[in-house]
C-alpha cells in the first residue's frame, strides 16, 4: 500500500478526556509508521504544549501549532517554517473593540511568551503549559511584536456577538473560532489560515496526494482540515457540522475512535510490536 498521511488533532480526538494517548491508539499509530505511513499533528495548541504528544509518538514529521499559523519541523532544520502573524494595528483594534463586550480577558501568544491584558490565574494555568513567559497589563502597551494568535475569553452569552463583530469588521485580515467546552473562547488567527493550509504544505513535501490524506478532528478549528482531507473523519464525540461534512464518523476520543479507521482502511497488521 502507498504511504498515507494520516494526521490527528489533538484535544478531543488523539487525546482522551484525560488528556492522554491511549496505548491502543498509541500502538496504532507507531505501526502505521512502522508500516510506511506517516502521522502528523495538527492543532491550535502552540507547539510547547503538544511538543510531550509529539516526542511520545516518536514522531519526525512536520507540526502544524495555532491552527495553522505555524508550521514547523522540530528535528529538521533545514525545513522551511511558515509563521504568520497578526500586524499589531489590528490588535489594537480588537482591543479597542473588546471594551464594548463584556470579556474577561485577551490574550497575545508570541510564540511561547504570553501577554494577559488582566491577570487570571485561573485562565493563565491553561496556557502555563510548557513555562511560557507571561506578561500582565494592558495589551496595547505591553506587547510590542506581532503576536501568533489572540484569545478573547467571554462569558458563553457573549461569544457570538463578539465573533460577529469580528466578521463585520475584520473578516478581510483576521480568522477566528471558538474553543470547544468548557472554554468560551474565541481564538484569532491571521486571515487565510488555517490546518489545512499547513497540512497542504507537509503534503507537498512529502510528495503525498490529498487521496492519501486520512484526517481526525472533531471541532470548529478542523472543518477546513476535515474538509481538504481525502479521507476526513469525525469523532464520534465531533460538533455536528463537523460530522455534517466528514467523509466517516468513528467512535469517539475515548473509544479508540482513531485506531478503528486506520485499521480498516490501511489493513495494519495488529501483530506488528513497535
Amino acid at each position: 500500500m502507498k504511504p498515507h498521511l494520516i494526521v490527528v488533532d489533538l484535544d478531543g480526538t488523539l487525546l482522551t478526556d484525560e488528556k492522554v494517548i491511549s496505548p491502543k491508539t498509541e500502538q496504532t499509530l507507531r505501526t502505521a509508521v512502522s508500516q510506511g505511513h506517516h502521522v502528523m499533528i495538527a492543532t491550535g495548541r502552540p507547539y510547547r504544549a503538544s511538543e510531550i504528544y509529539y516526542q511520545q509518538l516518536g514522531l519526525t514529521t512536520p507540526i502544524v501549532n495555532f491552527n495553522g499559523a505555524f508550521v514547523h519541523h522540530p528535528t529538521d532544520r533545514s525545513w522551511q517554517t511558515i509563521h504568520e502573524t497578526i500586524a499589531l494595528p489590528v490588535v489594537n483594534e480588537v482591543v479597542d473593540a473588546m471594551q464594548n463586550f463584556s470579556v474577561e480577558n485577551i490574550i497575545a501568544e508570541v510564540m511561547d511568551d504570553v501577554y494577559a491584558h488582566y491577570h487570571d490565574e485561573r485562565f493563565l494555568d491553561i496556557l502555563n503549559f510548557g513555562n511560557p513567559l507571561i506578561t500582565s497589563g494592558d495589551i496595547r502597551n505591553s506587547l510590542k511584536t506581532e503576536p501568533t494568535s489572540l484569545l478573547i475569553q467571554a462569558d458563553s452569552l457573549t461569544v457570538d456577538p463578539i465573533r460577529q463583530h469580528l466578521e463585520d469588521i475584520h473578516a478581510e485580515v483576521i480568522d477566528h473560532r471558538r474553543w470547544g467546552a468548557p472554554f468560551n473562547i474565541v481564538e484569532i488567527v491571521r486571515h487565510g489560515l488555517n490546518k489545512a493550509v499547513g497540512i497542504d504544505a507537509v503534503s507537498k513535501w512529502m510528495n503525498v496526494p490529498k487521496d492519501r490524506i486520512i484526517a481526525f478532528g472533531d471541532e470548529d478549528n478542523d472543518l477546513e482540515m476535515i474538509d481538504y482531507a481525502g479521507t476526513g473523519v469525525a469523532m464520534g464525540n465531533a460538533i455536528d457540522r463537523l460530522k455534517s461534512i466528514a467523509d466517516e464518523i468513528t467512535g469517539t476520543n475515548n473509544e479508540d475512535g482513531i485506531s478503528r479507521i486506520l485499521e480498516e482502511r490501511l489493513s495494519l497488521q495488529k501483530n506488528i510490536v513497535v
